[in-house]
């Protein structure tokens, strides 16, 4: 049987040069596996207070959606531009190899205080930093972040003022 860790594939240059992207989505093709991964998750004492998750797209929803399904939570998700209808909280932010913008309906929202990030990865903490201000700017509380991979050397957890689980850490 393979190994969570096994399942983390590395991509030079992409999506340009000297970016060495960790790929989760091979956990996907095990079932076993990404069912221990996701009842893991959603028994992380970080949910135990919130009263929704938050996703980040795209690969975020997966787990988000999973997690929220054996939590019994609700999810929202933050997406990438133009994805989202109707009256959006929008803000910019960094990556490591450019920019982008993420969006969270203001109405899914109004009806939860506190809440879980989940995604795939934590890098320079870029992307959690822009849900995490999103959520703050509405006077909600993030009570932390689940990841399935952090990467250690880039420092995103630093850079967060909230409890981060990651599943592995590289």
């Amino acid at each position: 049987m393979k190994k969570l860790e096994d399942l983390i594939l590395t991509y030079k240059d992409f999506p340009k040069k000297g970016i060495f992207f960790k790929d989760v989505l091979e956990i996907l093709q095990y079932p076993d596996i990404f069912q221990d991964l996701i009842l893991k998750m959603s028994s992380n004492q970080i949910l135990k207070n919130a009263e929704a998750i938050i996703s980040i797209d795209a690969r975020g929803f997966i787990f988000g959606s999973a997690v929220a399904l054996k939590s019994s939570k609700p999810m929202i998700v933050a997406r990438k531009p133009g994805k989202l209808p109707g009256n959006i909280l929008t803000r910019e932010y960094d990556l490591e190899y450019g920019k982008n913008s993420l969006s969270i309906q203001s109405s899914a929202l109004k009806k939860f205080n506190s809440f879980v990030i989940v995604d795939d990865l934590l890098a320079t903490g870029g992307t959690v930093n822009c849900v995490s201000r999103l959520l703050k700017d509405q006077r909600k509380e993030i009570l932390g972040l689940i990841t399935v991979v952090e990467l250690n050397k880039l420092k995103g957890r630093s850079k967060l003022d909230f409890p981060v689980d990651s599943i592995i850490s590289l």
